[in-house]
C-alpha cells in the first residue's frame, strides 16, 4: 500500500482559450494536502491564468478540475485565497498600510457593522500569521515605501484572513533579492503547516522544505501557438 497522500487539487487536461489564441493547457496537476507545492513554468498570462484557475476564480473550457473534492468554481472560490496576482490583489503604492488594512476588514465584515481605522491590535491580527518573526510593517507607513517582500507578505495577509485550505500565491519571482526570497518561502512553509499553499516560479526553489516542485509544460504561449502550428 502506497504511504502517499491523495491529492486534493486535481486537474485533468485544463484548457483555456482566449480571443487571439491558446492561454494554456492541456495542463495535468496532482498536488498533495499540506505544504508548499511549487509550480515551476514561465512567467505570463498562461501561468497567471491557471493559478487563476486553480483558485476558482476563471472557469477553464475544457478538462476537469477538483479542490478538496470540489468541482464547480463558485464553490472552488470558497475554499481558496489568492495573493500576487497584480490584475487581481494590487495593493494600491498611494494608501498606508492602515488603510489597507481596515479596508480588508471593511470588506470582510457584515454590511451593518461600523469598523474603525485599524489600530495596532488589528495590524497583528491580519499581518502576524503571515508575517510571523519578521517585523510587522507600520500601520503609517505608505505601500510604495515597504520593501518588496513587505509588500508581497502584506497582500498575501490580506488575502488569507479567512485562512481557507486553499492559499494560492502568484509568484515568488515578485522578490527579486534571493534572501528575501528565501525569507517569502520559509513564510509560506510555515502556513503550510495549516493550508495547502500552491506558488509559481521560473527556475525552482533549493529548499528541501518544500512538499513537491512539479515542472508545469503548455503554459507560454509562445510554444502553444508553435505547436498550433506544426500540427
Amino acid at each position: 500500500m502506497s504511504d502517499s497522500p491523495e491529492p486534493v487539487v486535481v486537474a485533468r487536461g485544463l484548457t483555456v482559450s482566449g480571443p487571439w489564441g491558446p492561454v494554456y493547457g492541456p495542463v495535468d496537476l496532482d498536488i498533495e494536502e499540506g505544504g508548499v507545492s511549487v509550480l515551476v513554468c514561465p512567467a505570463g498570462s498562461g501561468r497567471t491564468a491557471l493559478l487563476l484557475t486553480l483558485a476558482g476564480r476563471m472557469r477553464p473550457q475544457r478538462g476537469t478540475l477538483s479542490v478538496f473534492g470540489v468541482t464547480q468554481p463558485r464553490r472552488i472560490f470558497a475554499l481558496a485565497a489568492i495573493a500576487g496576482i497584480d490584475e487581481l490583489d494590487q495593493v494600491s503604492e498611494s494608501v498606508t498600510v492602515r488603510d489597507a488594512v481596515t479596508e480588508q476588514l471593511r470588506w470582510n465584515a457584515p454590511w451593518y457593522r461600523f469598523v474603525r481605522r485599524a489600530g495596532a491590535a488589528d495590524l497583528r491580527a491580519v499581518c502576524a500569521p503571515v508575517f510571523g518573526d519578521l517585523p510587522l510593517p507600520p500601520l503609517t507607513e505608505y505601500v510604495e515605501e515597504l520593501t518588496e517582500l513587505d509588500r508581497l507578505l502584506l497582500r498575501i495577509a490580506l488575502a488569507n484572513t479567512a485562512r481557507p485550505p486553499l492559499l494560492v500565491v502568484g509568484n515568488l519571482d515578485y522578490v527579486t533579492s534571493d534572501r528575501n526570497r528565501e525569507l517569502l518561502l520559509q513564510r509560506l512553509i510555515e502556513l503550510g503547516r495549516d493550508q495547502t499553499v500552491v506558488t509559481a516560479t521560473v527556475n525552482g526553489v533549493t529548499s528541501d522544505a518544500v512538499r513537491a516542485q512539479l515542472v508545469v509544460e503548455n503554459t507560454s504561449r509562445a510554444d502553444l501557438v508553435h505547436g498550433q502550428k506544426g500540427e
